[in-house]
């Protein structure tokens, strides 16, 4: 058990890299919290972990997330402070969009300049998360009456270093249309081998197959208290289309989605498309977002809902997790939409998943806040014609002809996507997904953590 990882938001994408990396290191161990109430997490995450976290003599590497005060924990438990401590930023609160300014919340930033200041090495999962966190820190500072600290991004930006996060991409030919195998035909070499596809050259897809067969267990070895986790973002997928937009009633409960999220709600692909050509079938639009303020679903259902009156054909998915506060505009949207929803909810299984997102022509995003976007790269995997945001980490990842500037334009581009889908469906994706793999990544991974610890302490 060389590495100590610790994750106090055991859920979404924090719960996916935890996992890929407990399971590909093999000698670490894992100690978490379940993924709620995030901001009691950045308060008092330190304090827990300082009692739960076993003393071993083994341990040479601390690994956590920027949840986690390091400063606190490195000084409560001085054994943990004497490891190599490696920080990674999924994202970062001195760009990240609050709905109201309070005092308070100067304390999540504060923690995380903090931590940066105590661990060895910070890594960001993206180029646009470390260079948004590391510009702000001076401005952030200012908030202080007086008596400021200098030089704080000078100390902090040595430290500092981009890793992608590194996503597993699994082997989703079996769910996929014809027009899309035959651009896996093209673009990675997906051969028939009777009924069923072989690809060659996929990055990561033999490990995929391995990881789908063991990704619905909890390794419990190693975790300080086994967590069920919550995700952040819809990475559990899907079933297959219904039979006409399935409108399942929402449940008698203070969350109308609450039943549909336990629900495993599929689709039926057979009778919604039966007897169409699939460049005669309406655009399906993806949304695989948290149902969150932050990415910004009122300006994606005005769109649609603008769409609908022009009476432009088209079905929507909208996936994602819920939580315990869902934003109005959903309730609204809905109903508006009508029978252009195709589906409505979360969905566990990840098979149904990424059958939605296979089934999908186009993936959307109007994000205000993204530091890396795992929904958006698996879309894009699963042949989705993405469309962004030029903002944020959007232009690190995707190639500029993905991007829109304004509503005014993602309402243009899908207008014209509405009545030509076989646009969408013809084009071939211009950018590379490879380079966010753990086959790419991987090595990285394991040469970051294997570092034996600092010879001064």
């Amino acid at each position: 058990m060389s590495v100590l990882l610790i994750e106090p938001f055991y859920g979404g994408s924090h719960k996916q890299l935890m996992d890929l990396l407990q399971e590909e290191l093999q000698d670490c161990v894992l100690c978490t919290l379940p993924a709620k109430k995030w901001h009691w997490k950045a308060r008092t995450s330190a304090l827990y972990f300082m009692q739960t976290v076993p003393t071993s003599s083994n341990y040479r590497i601390l690994f956590a997330s920027s949840v986690l005060n390091l400063a606190e924990l490195a000084a409560l438990r001085p054994d943990l402070g004497k490891l190599k401590k490696v920080l990674y930023f999924h994202e970062n609160q001195l760009a990240y969009p609050v709905q109201k300014c309070q005092e308070r919340d100067f304390q999540y930033g504060y923690n995380q300049i903090l931590s940066c200041l105590v661990a060895d090495v910070v890594v960001f999962n993206s180029a646009f998360n470390m260079e948004s966190f590391l510009k702000s820190i001076g401005k952030f500072m200012k908030l202080i009456p007086d008596h400021r600290p200098k030089d704080l991004e000078k100390i902090i930006r040595p430290k500092c270093q981009v890793l992608y996060f590194p996503v597993r991409f699994p082997d989703v030919s079996r769910f996929m249309p014809e027009h899309k195998l035959a651009h896996l035909e093209k673009v990675i070499g997906v051969k028939r081998n009777g009924d069923s596809y072989q690809s060659e050259g996929l990055p990561g897809q033999q490990e995929s197959r391995a990881v789908m067969k063991t990704s619905d267990a909890h390794p419990e070895s190693g975790l300080c208290e086994p967590q069920p986790g919550l995700c952040t973002t819809q990475h559990e997928g899907l079933p297959s289309p219904p039979a006409a937009p399935v409108q399942a009633e929402a449940p008698e409960s203070t969350n109308p989605y609450q039943g549909e999220d336990k629900q495993r709600l599929t689709f039926n692909l057979s009778n919604i498309l039966s007897g169409l050509d699939y460049q005669q079938r309406p655009l399906h639009i993806a949304w695989p977002h948290r149902w969150e303020h932050d990415k910004d679903p009122e300006t994606f259902f005005k769109v649609l809902m603008k769409l609908k009156e022009q009476d432009l054909p088209f079905y929507v998915s909208v996936l994602g997790e819920t939580f315990s506060e869902i934003p109005d505009i959903f309730s609204e949207a809905r109903k508006v939409l009508g029978s252009s929803v195709l589906h409505w909810g979360y969905l566990p299984s990840k098979d149904d998943y990424f059958r939605a997102l296979c089934t999908a022509d186009v993936v959307i995003s109007t994000a205000k806040h993204e530091f890396f976007g795992v929904a958006m790269i698996e879309a894009v995997h699963c042949g989705c014609y993405p469309l962004c945001p030029k903002a944020l980490v959007y232009p690190e990842i995707l190639p500029a002809e993905y991007l829109y500037s304004t509503p005014e334009q993602l309402f243009k581009r899908l207008q014209n996507f509405c009545k030509r889908p076989d646009i969408v469906r013809k084009h071939l994706y211009k950018g590379e997904t490879a380079g966010f793999s753990w086959a790419a990544l991987g090595s990285k991974f394991r040469s970051l953590l294997a570092a034996e610890p600092r010879e001064d302490l």
